[in-house]
């Protein structure tokens, strides 16, 4: 498996018109959340709602606020909790923004695939 990076944006689920500009993410779809630096968050208006736990790739253990935000990346778009990273952390597009995207990721072509969603029953 390879790494690559996207652009990503995230605008602010309650004043639609207040997006952060496009912020280069590593694709960790080893990471849960998507992680983006906290003062590119608050400048537009997306606040922290709770505090989280997460150990990282090195084992620490780490506390950060999360929030909601609506996520855009290459064409895709979903709302999700988002982590206010903090200087030093590594800015990430995680798994549950993946999903909330409906793609999957071909780590050859460096490029996300659009996926058709899985129903659990249809009646």
């Amino acid at each position: 498996m390879s790494l690559f990076r996207v652009n990503l944006t995230a605008t602010n689920i309650r004043d639609q018109q207040r997006s952060t500009p496009p912020i280069q993410v590593l694709v960790d779809s080893g990471s849960e959340l998507s992680w983006l630096p906290a003062d590119a968050l608050q400048a537009v208006g997306i606040a922290p709602v709770r505090k989280r736990t997460f150990q990282t790739a090195t084992g620490q253990t780490v506390q950060r606020s999360v929030g909601y935000a609506i996520l855009h990346a290459e064409g895709f778009e979903t709302i999700d909790e988002v982590v206010f990273a903090e200087p030093g952390d590594v800015s990430l597009l995680g798994v549950r923004t993946l999903e909330g995207f409906g793609v999957m990721v071909d780590y050859i072509a460096h490029k996300f695939v659009a996926t058709t969603t899985i129903v659990a029953s249809t009646g």
